[in-house]
């Protein structure tokens, strides 16, 4: 039987959803604090966690970061302190929906039936990631390295829910591969998954293709003409290259996005669409709003959840998986035997790879028609290009005390995973306490240093 966990120092909202939440067929535990609610966590594994935003001693959202294999478990937001700003940080924190205070019975129900098919949809999920441990892969996508775990992580964490997603990455990283796993583990999946690179069709007849057109609304619009919005509700689009898309366009996808309605070219009828909108570019967003080439408010409509693909040259051993798949795929195709070199291997790992994935496959394609049987090298090794500032390295001076190392490799860490200190103790090889007992040390630290606060204000600043 499904479980629920319902936090809220209100007795009456918490007596209210545990009726509702065991009419529809789940056991329920209460807390009415964090600290209540990390002791029922502790006992039990909830399917669906149901929080108010502000509890006697912090932020329920907080319960959503620490939660031990957060992909398992549903997190509804339930607050009578509703802004836009804590909706989109309860999304990028891992909560699939967020109620405002007096919640509809109707619309907990719903909440509640999503949830239990979002259980089952967690455990195929599950079942993909011991096929990632078995076979090197999750989905459409190949690679086992720790960047790739990570990457992992977010698709399973965002997945299910009705978030937006913005893809970031190099040309060649495998966006609109990750875009189709997004769409195939989602509750969208028996829907469309259509694609739309933005800088591949004529800023005149894109408008058609997303919204689509009337018949006689321009020259050659002969017949009516449904666009990807229409074609694809209930289903995904995917729109690659967002910042290619003129100006002006921006504005009515907006509107869209906003309205959840489309108007076809030369139509005056609203025409309502349910998509799930997942997005890519290989610019940084931030410096794209800057030069003008996408809207500000439509990129904080498009990017609730951001996932950064790695390069290539960043994926260690996944260089050599990656090439042995796309040989294995030749010699299945063409009924040969051929293999690489070892040098050829060792070769491969000394390249940069600027075209990343699609390069590689390019490579082995065009070695593959080259070799007898044994595939040398003729890779060029190239110095790899200078790295933009995406948040994954800092750069530390020769001489700085191993403390404030450590120091700044653990914030940095925290900050690239979200502030979710279950995945930043993994990637810094040590344990949740380990990392909770750092942070305390480094905030005693900045209030020694800070001069002496009175107590409500280190509650506050705790707190947030």
């Amino acid at each position: 039987m499904a479980h629920a966990l319902i936090v809220d120092d209100d007795t009456d909202v918490v007596d209210w959803l545990q009726e509702v939440a065991r009419m529809e067929g789940f056991t329920v535990a209460r807390a009415h604090s964090l600290r209540d609610a990390r002791i029922e966590l502790g006992r039990q594994r909830p399917d669906v966690l149901l929080t108010d935003l502000r509890l006697p001693d912090g932020e329920g959202i907080e319960l959503a970061r620490e939660l031990e294999k957060p992909e398992t478990t549903e997190v509804i937001i339930v607050t009578g302190h509703a802004t836009v700003d804590s909706a989109v940080a309860a999304l990028r924190a891992g909560a699939s929906d967020y109620l405002v205070k007096p919640a509809d019975l109707e619309r907990v129900q719903a909440v509640l039936r999503h949830a239990k098919k979002t259980c089952a949809l967690q455990q195929e999920i599950g079942e993909l990631r011991e096929e990632l441990r078995r076979l090197g892969r999750f989905g459409r996508i190949l690679g086992s390295s720790p960047r790739m775990q990570v990457l992992y992580d977010q698709l399973t964490r965002v997945a299910p829910t009705s978030a937006t997603v913005m893809l970031i990455g190099e040309s060649g990283t495998g966006k609109e591969l990750a875009a189709q796993t997004i769409h195939e583990l989602s509750r969208r999946r028996e829907g469309a998954f259509l694609p739309l690179n933005c800088g591949a069709v004529a800023p005149q007849l894109i408008e058609s293709e997303l919204f689509g057109h009337e018949r006689g609304s321009f020259t050659g619009a002969d017949r009516q003409h449904k666009g990807f919005f229409e074609r694809a509700n209930g289903g995904t689009i995917f729109l690659d290259e967002i910042t290619e898309m003129p100006m002006e366009l921006q504005v009515k996808l907006l509107r869209v996005l906003e309205t959840g309605t489309v108007t076809r070219v030369g139509g005056t009828q609203q025409i309502a669409s349910d998509v799930r909108v997942i997005c890519a570019t290989n610019r940084e967003p931030e410096k794209a709003v800057t030069d003008g080439k996408l809207r500000e408010d439509l990129y904080h409509r498009l990017n609730v959840f951001p996932i950064r693909l790695p390069p290539l040259r960043e994926r260690g051993a996944d260089i050599e998986q990656l090439a042995q798949f796309f040989l294995d795929e030749l010699n299945r195709v063409e009924g040969t035997h051929k293999t690489f070199s070892r040098d050829a291997l060792v070769r491969l790992y000394q390249h940069s790879w600027p075209g990343n994935v699609r390069e590689l496959r390019n490579y082995v394609q065009r070695s593959f028609i080259m070799a007898d049987e044994i595939i040398e090298c003729d890779v060029a090794v190239t110095d790899s290009p200078p790295k933009t500032d995406d948040g994954t390295t800092i750069t530390i001076r020769v001489g700085t005390p191993l403390e404030e190392v450590e120091r700044r490799v653990t914030m940095a860490t925290l900050a690239y995973c979200g502030h979710v200190k279950r995945k930043a103790a993994e990637i810094l090889g040590v344990s949740l306490k380990t990392l909770y007992n750092r942070l305390e040390t480094y905030n005693g630290k900045e209030a020694a240093a800070a001069g002496p606060k009175d107590e409500s204000s280190t509650m506050h600043d705790d707190v947030r």
